[in-house]
């Protein structure tokens, strides 16, 4: 007996599923999640350039990907490993909040942000620097902590988290063609280091949430959040090259939160990147907004973020390029002196 449509699609997408490359266990996943994996994968057959996805929907820990292992140019995403590093040396004593760095001449990078016009000897804390290297992606806010933390040490701590993909290789020179293959990293690392903060054990607890409160207080808001409706809060870290757009985060949808990592380079025309991140966002927040009432019927209880995020700015995006958990002050707003320009 022939198959009615409904069976057709069923098959259709079960073998879209079986068949999406960069996801071994594609074929394992079901409903929504099934669905969600088909579409990416239409979606990529018609991709600029060269793309990776990975989407982890966090109550079921199920995880959707296209190209998901490949090494890309990070771009400016490579500062939440940055990030990552400076909470670890909080958290071993070495450096807190209000430690001052100055700025030397070897910092100072054109490509994007503020500090770079600061003559050498201007004096920023840990605190600053952070909102400065994620919020407004300041590039020689980024290389004054990675000068104090560590190239070394960054790359090791991305090791130890099992993340071999993800490689600093140099300061960032966004003059230098070099960055695009001195910054490394793949959709699928970005997501294991977003989930370690949504699920409050990157680092230690209080590292986790300050962590997502910064990545909350994004200004280049052009890339993932876009068409997304206006009161879904994301916690997110673009990153652009010449011909490179990325967009990593978590989205706070109300009862389906979930990871998103969305990389493209090799593009012909940013704009074209753009479109695509828009697609596989809307995609994405769709396919996931179906999943509560399937989760619920397969038993599975919902992921519950520890604390709503705060209200977010929403603008287009632009190429740019006290020691102890108990005592250290929050940084739950930007410094001072901060811009709301946007991004690398």
């Amino acid at each position: 007996m022939p198959l009615c449509r409904r069976g057709l699609v069923s098959l259709f997408v079960a073998l879209l599923c079986a068949l999406a490359p960069g996801y071994a266990g594609a074929a394992q996943l079901s409903g929504p999640l099934g669905s969600l994996q088909a579409q990416l994968s239409l979606a990529t057959n018609h991709a600029p350039g060269h793309v990776a996805i990975a989407v982890e929907d966090l109550a079921t820990g199920k995880i959707s990907g296209i190209n998901d292992d490949a090494s890309l140019p990070a771009a400016s995403t490579i500062k939440i490993p940055v990030m990552v590093q400076v909470f670890k040396e909080m958290e071993a004593g070495e450096i807190d909040l209000n430690t001052v760095v100055h700025m030397e001449a070897r910092d100072r990078d054109w490509g994007w942000g503020d500090m770079a016009d600061a003559p050498p000897g201007t004096a920023r804390t840990v605190r600053q620097l952070l909102w400065l290297m994620i919020t407004e992606s300041d590039n020689t806010a980024t290389n004054m902590l990675i000068r104090r933390v560590g190239r070394r040490d960054i790359n090791k701590t991305m090791v130890d988290l099992g993340l071999h993909k993800t490689h600093l290789g140099a300061d960032i020179r966004s003059e230098t063609e070099t960055i695009r293959y001195a910054l490394r990293t793949s959709a699928h690392d970005m997501l294991d280091l977003l989930d370690g903060i949504a699920r409050d054990k990157l680092v230690d607890s209080w590292s986790s949430r300050e962590m997502l409160t910064i990545l909350e207080g994004q200004k280049h808001n052009g890339l993932l959040p876009a068409p997304l409706p206006k009161d879904v809060k994301i916690a997110h870290k673009t990153g652009s090259l010449h011909d490179t757009l990325n967009d990593v985060g978590i989205v706070f949808q109300d009862e389906e939160p979930y990871i998103i990592a969305v990389m493209t380079t090799q593009l012909p025309d940013l704009d074209l990147g753009r479109a695509f991140i828009h697609k596989i966002s809307r995609i994405t927040y769709n396919e996931l907004s179906r999943l509560a009432s399937w989760r619920e019927q397969a038993g599975i209880a919902a992921f519950s973020p520890f604390r709503a995020p705060q209200p977010q700015v929403t603008a287009p995006d632009m190429r740019m390029w006290d020691t102890g958990a108990t005592s250290l002050p929050a940084v739950s707003s930007p410094p001072p002196n901060s811009s709301s320009e946007d991004d690398s």
